[in-house]
Parts: C-alpha cells; structure tokens; sequence
C-alpha cells in the first residue's frame, strides 16, 4: 500500500483507517468543539434507554429476592459501560463511523452479526407490555386488556417517530422529559420513602465486592449485568446518537430524517478522518473531553445513583425473599408504597414506571431501527440511491412494530424463557464487541488518538468479567438443552 492514496475525485485517502473491505475514507479537518450544554443529549438517551430495563425492572426484582447484596455488580456493570460507551464514541468522533462499521472494516460478517443479535436481543415487546401492565395497576383494571394496549402504544411511538423531520430531535426531547419524570420521582422518593437502615444495607451491598447470591440464576445475573446500564447493543448506538447529534466527525454525515418531512440524502454513512496536526489535535482534544464529561455525569452518575436508588426503594418497600413472580413485584411495590406513604405516590410510582417502560421501548425501537440501517446501507446498498438510510430505518421501525403485535395477538403466555435467555445474550454480547473495540481503536488507531493507559487496563478486564460470565451462561444453558 502507498503512502499516497486517492479517492476518484482526487482526494486524498487517510490510509490510517482499514479500507481493504469497505472504501476508503478522505482526509478532513475535525469541526470546531462546542460547548458542554449543546453536546447534552446522546448519553441522555442512553439513560432513558436503560431505565426501564435495569433500573426500574431487573434490580429491583433482584433485590426483592435477595436483597441489596449484589448492588457492587451493579456498579461495576454501569461503570464499565462508561468505559465501553467512550470507546464507541472515540471512533465515531474521530472518523463520523458508527462503531460497528468500524468492526465491518475489520471483517465484513461483523455487521450482520451485531443486527441479528440486536433483532434477537430486543425484539420482543417486553417493555411496551410492562407499561401497558403498570397502567393497568393504576386504573385498578385485569390485564386482559393488555395486548391492545401495547400494540395501540407501538404504533404511536412509530407514528411519532415517522412523521418527525429528524428523528433524533424527536428521540432526544422525548427522552429528556421522560428522564426528568423519574429523576422527579427518585427526588421524592429519597425523602418520603427510603428509611436509614435501607441506607446503611444499600451502602453494605456497594462495597460487598465478590458477593454473588446464589439464589439468582447466572442468566438473570448476567442480563442485569448488561442492564446495569443500556446493555448489549444499545450501547452501540451511541455511535448513531452522537452523529445524528453532530459530535466530532459525525457533523459531516448525513442525519436520519422522515421519508414524508425531511430531506433525505443518498450519502453512504463512511466517514472522515484527520491529520494530526496542531489544530485537529486541539479540536480532539476538547471533543473528547467534552464528551467524557456528559457520558460521566449523565449516563455513569446519573444512572449508578437511580440504579441505588430505585433497588433501595424496593428494600424499603417489600424486602427480600419475595415470591413475586414477572412484574407482581412491581404491583406489591405500589401497594405498599400506597400504605407507607400515601395513596398518591403509590399511584405516582405505577405512573413513573409506565413512563419509563415507554421511553426504553421507544429507544429499542429506535436502535433496531438504526443499527440495521447503518449495516444494510453501508455492506450492501452503498450505491442504491433509492434505499437511504432513513428509507431503511422506517421499513425496519414498522417491521418491528408488525412483528409485537403478531407476537402480542398469538402468544398466550409471555415468552419469559426466551426474555430471560434474551436479556442474557446482551451480556454476550458486550463480551464480544468489548473485544472488537480493543482490536479498532488501540490495534488501528494511530497512537496520537489510539485506547491506552488505564482505559485499555478497563477494557481488558471488562471483557474478562463479561467473558466469565458468558460462559458459564452458555454451559448453564446447553445443560438445561440436553437435560443436564
């Protein structure tokens, strides 16, 4: 390969970046930084994301059997996804990639890889159905009702995302005012709620290091792992969030916008790179501490403290050793906080959970919809003019939404098992793409920008400790496939 490469238009190609599988990418120089208030969304989004999954579900469900032992898991988990989220975001703030175009250049199967796993990982309509089921409890009605509810909320979420000119101003918003119900009620919560024995176990259960309760099965530990946080490959989309956003390179890639009320563009979402020189180094530079400063004080404080938070209030509430099963122990969680408190903040709690469960399935729409039209355009529609990424985003957003509701009409019972093994395969996953990040950003950045010090240290145990536990879930799980 020569120093020297060019592009048909005769720009030159930045020969630093993998170009043997996908094109080449052109040199460019990196915008200007802002400032912190205009970057503030991406990791906002990610929070609302994880919220409904870990935060508001599997924790405190976890804690209700057994306790605020394990809540050093969950703070090793949350903290190891800000590593993880920096590392996506290094390589999309330096090139306008997504990450997992990234892991295509490196070996094309890549791409297709991290869609199934997202289709698979996510594409039950748990989340929808919880808030459907909290709203019931609110209204004081059955759940026969259920079904309905879910599916009329889907399609509004898909009306809501198709008709919005860039979808992720539409994502953004949504997702703050959603995030700033919750944080609300965690607010009032602290206060009226959570008592100081609860403090004193919680803070008992952060500094247990090493502790695993033996009651909770290893999937359900490794999928709270993976929601200790957004989890599996949501994460990844933070990529698409922080473009879509205009952080770094990513402000020279085309956005996401309705087929109907945007203006599309043809573009194929291959980025950018820039020489190192004094002033990208400086821009570098303030990029990157600008966005590791909203990842940590949104995503990594922000969500730690409402993981604590919300686990406490369900040891304050009901306890440990609970025999609630699904989502019973959310509807024992209201009542009693109707009792203990008042019959208001029972009803506020349901509320907030409805919100919550909401806001993740609008983000698990969203990703799907991202990650799969990211892969699709760039690997096999590169030079179809037709299909822009936004075309393929809708058509994959209403398939998903298509697919809940046969899922809703035809399965009579939840398909728990399969949610349970689901949410488990996240943890796979973050095991494998922790790896692929090492291999992108310290095996082919250049070494002015590359992953190094005690970040590569993080992200050598991060994949030792989600490799660990994927494993033994993979050993669990073909032993319950051949009766073992």
């Amino acid at each position: 390969m020569s120093d020297t490469q060019r592009m048909p238009s005769g720009e030159e190609l930045a020969t630093e970046i993998p170009s043997g599988i996908l094109p080449g990418i052109p040199y460019a120089d990196l915008p200007e930084p802002t400032t912190f208030r205009k970057i503030v969304g991406p990791s906002v989004v990610l929070l609302a994301t994880s919220i409904g999954s870990g935060e508001y579900v599997l924790w405190p469900f976890i804690t209700s059997q057994v306790g605020l032992v394990a809540m050093w898991m969950a703070m090793v988990g949350i903290t190891m996804q800000y590593f993880i989220n920096m590392e996506i975001e290094r390589y999309t703030l330096a090139t306008g990639e997504t990450a997992v175009t990234g892991f295509t250049r490196m070996w094309k199967p890549w791409g297709m890889i991290m869609v199934v796993l997202a289709l698979v990982s996510w594409g039950w309509p748990g989340w929808a159905t919880g808030a459907s089921t909290a709203l019931t409890f609110v209204l004081g009605t059955g759940t026969d009702a259920v079904p309905f509810i879910t599916i009329a909320a889907l399609i509004a979420i898909g009306i809501a995302l198709t008709v919005s000119p860039v979808v992720y101003q539409l994502v953004e918003k949504f997702q703050m005012v959603l995030v700033g119900i919750i944080v609300l009620f965690i607010i009032v919560a602290v206060f009226v709620a959570i008592d100081g024995q609860t403090y004193v176990e919680l803070g008992k259960g952060v500094v247990s290091f090493g502790q695993v309760p033996a009651d909770i099965p290893t999937a359900t530990l490794l999928g709270a792992l993976a929601f200790a946080g957004a989890g599996g490959t949501v994460n990844l989309v933070q990529s698409n969030w922080i473009r879509d956003k205009g952080l770094g390179m990513g402000a020279r890639i085309p956005r996401i916008v309705s087929p109907f009320t945007g203006e599309e563009e043809a573009m194929v979402s291959t980025g950018y790179f820039f020489r190192r020189d004094e002033e990208n180094m400086r821009r570098w530079r303030g990029w990157w501490r600008l966005a590791n400063h909203e990842q940590f004080w949104l995503f990594l404080v922000v969500g730690g403290l409402s993981i604590m938070l919300m686990s406490a209030l369900t040891f304050a509430t009901i306890g440990t050793g609970s025999e609630a099963t699904d989502f019973d122990f959310v509807k024992l969680e209201g009542e009693a906080l109707q009792e203990a408190v008042a019959p208001w903040f029972g009803q506020f709690f349901w509320i907030a959970g409805i919100v919550v469960l909401l806001s993740t399935n609008l983000g698990v729409l969203d990703h799907m919809g991202r990650i799969t039209a990211d892969v699709l355009k760039v690997d096999f529609l590169r030079d179809n003019d037709k299909w822009t990424e936004s075309r393929i985003y809708f058509v994959v957003i209403w398939a998903e939404i298509l697919f809940g509701a046969i899922v809703l009409l035809t399965v009579v019972d939840a398909p728990l098992v399969l949610l349970v093994i689901a949410s488990s395969i996240n943890g796979v996953v973050m095991f494998i793409y922790s790896a692929l990040l090492i291999q992108l950003n310290w095996g082919k950045m250049p070494e002015e920008i590359k992953l190094r010090s005690y970040r590569l240290v993080v992200m050598g145990l991060t994949v030792l400790f989600f490799g660990y536990f994927s494993v033994v879930v993979i050993i669990d799980q073909f032993g319950n496939l051949f009766g073992g």
